[in-house]
């Protein structure tokens, strides 16, 4: 199994953590009830935090007229809405929820070239709350492809405590590939063309980089 980068620093650190925990603990107390119970607590959190970070290989079927999930998650949002940032006026809202057991991994919807990204920081909402999309900390990227302009935006949640954004403006954008990564739960929003055609449907599961949102016009 493959580990993101992001990850490394805290694997590290929650090795050292756990790691001296417990050899003090039986160094202290010898083995018995408690060292045995620490331990077990011990290796379920230091598993979930491997398993948080990890990084599967996922095979894109790229296409031009595709929208792919850019994360791992279950869809909450499927509606027409108003986009103030960027568009100022209707597009079609994808969101994907992101649970603390899910790949944080975050993909390029489309290929084409990063024309904005902006950072905001905010507060930490639930990541399912109808405002965390315009109050809670996020980064906003656009893409352009053509006429095609596709708005994906990182939130964090109650738990996502850092957004990492590699896209920059003028960057070029490959289909499928990594553009960022969120830390511990939280939400990711797309805002496509009204005419687009959805392929997913409310609670249904994605797979970053494979399952395919969205047909363009």
């Amino acid at each position: 199994m493959t580990l993101h980068k992001e990850g490394f620093k805290i694997i590290l650190f929650s090795t050292l953590i756990f790691g001296g925990l417990n050899f003090g603990l039986y160094g202290w107390v010898g083995d018995n009830w408690i060292t045995t119970s620490v331990l077990v607590i011990s290796l379920i959190l230091y598993i979930l935090i491997i398993q948080f970070f990890r990084n599967p290989a996922r095979f894109t079927p790229v296409n031009e007229n595709h929208v792919i999930a850019p994360a791992d998650g279950k869809m909450v949002v499927i509606e027409d809405v108003e986009e103030p940032e960027f568009f100022k006026g209707k597009r079609k809202q994808l969101s994907i929820f992101m649970s603390p057991l899910n790949v944080h991994v975050n993909r390029y919807p489309i290929a084409g070239k990063v024309v904005y990204q902006k950072y905001y920081p905010g507060k930490y909402l639930v990541a399912w709350h109808p405002k965390s999309s315009t109050e809670n900390e996020r980064t906003t990227v656009v893409v352009e492809n053509g006429e095609t302009h596709i708005l994906f935006r990182q939130i964090a949640g109650a738990l996502a405590r850092r957004i990492v954004c590699y896209a920059k403006e003028g960057n070029s954008a490959k289909q499928g590939a990594e553009f960022g990564f969120i830390k511990f739960g939280s939400r990711l929003d797309l805002f496509l063309p009204l005419d687009c055609k959805v392929n997913v449907s409310l609670g249904q599961k994605t797979r970053g980089g494979e399952t395919i949102l969205a047909y363009l016009a």
